[in-house]
């Protein structure tokens, strides 16, 4: 039986995301090249508590996904076939800035470098989606952005429940609210292709343990701002009443 162009074009772009997703490992994903070695050791004693290994890379990781999700936002807002596409990209604009904000005032209190760069494999993600147009844009970056939302979700909620640093604690609360929102927006979109999502919500693969934390900009070397947009702004009235943008 023949398949319809329309038919074999859905099964080139799953399979191509299917590619794209298994070739980017989960911690990648995150900003980081593996997990803390001993996540609850504590590396820093600062006036908000200590800090343990997880706690860093926990400031690295919202910064790092913000480097990317931050610009596939825009190109959602740019690119997206559908209001709700485009309502997804003001969130992802709006919450990563917010997030990002946040990280660079913590950062220098604790003493964390922040990454300024997107990983390769990240830069691959907004490649992936950038390649498409129309709905199959849509399909690819929520579906991707689904995923790796899904994906840090646990990390976060492990951070709030087992931190003693206020600062981190603080990050862990906007983290939460944040990431729950856009996926609340992504999933609105009904492009996202669940299959995907839930093949990949599985164990993230051991990595070896001499794949560091990326390193840190040069000293001196100014740290790149995600810049907010006020009319962006999301704002949430009550929980009943859910996330708007204003």
């Amino acid at each position: 039986m023949p398949i319809s162009r329309n038919r074999a074009g859905t099964v080139f772009v799953t399979g191509a995301l299917g590619l794209t997703l298994t070739a980017l490992a989960y911690p990648a994903i995150l900003g980081v090249q593996t997990t803390a070695g001993s996540p609850d050791r504590v590396i820093a004693d600062t006036r908000y508590g200590p800090l343990t290994e997880a706690d860093r890379d926990f400031v690295v990781k919202v910064r790092s996904a913000g480097l990317w999700e931050y610009p596939l936002g825009e190109m959602a807002l740019k690119k997206g076939s559908s209001p709700a596409m485009r309502e997804a990209g003001k969130h992802l604009v709006a919450g990563h800035a917010e997030l990002d904000a946040m990280c660079r005032e913590i950062a220098p209190e604790l003493g964390i470098a922040l990454p300024n760069q997107a990983t390769p494999q990240q830069r691959q993600f907004v490649a992936t989606s950038a390649a498409e147009s129309g709905k199959r844009f849509d399909a690819t970056a929520a579906t991707i952005m689904r995923v790796t939302h899904g994906q840090i979700f646990p990390t976060i909620a492990k951070i709030r429940a087992t931190t003693r640093n206020t600062l981190v604690r603080r990050l862990a609360d906007l983290a939460n609210d944040t990431v729950l929102d856009h996926i609340t927006m992504l999933e609105k979109t009904g492009v996202v292709d669940f299959d995907q999502v839930l093949f990949r919500q599985t164990a993230p693969p051991k990595l070896p343990k001499d794949q560091l934390t990326p390193p840190p900009p040069p000293p001196g070397a100014p740290v790149v701002a995600l810049t907010p947009r006020p009319d962006l702004h999301v704002h949430t009235t009550s929980p009943e009443a859910g996330p708007t943008v204003r």
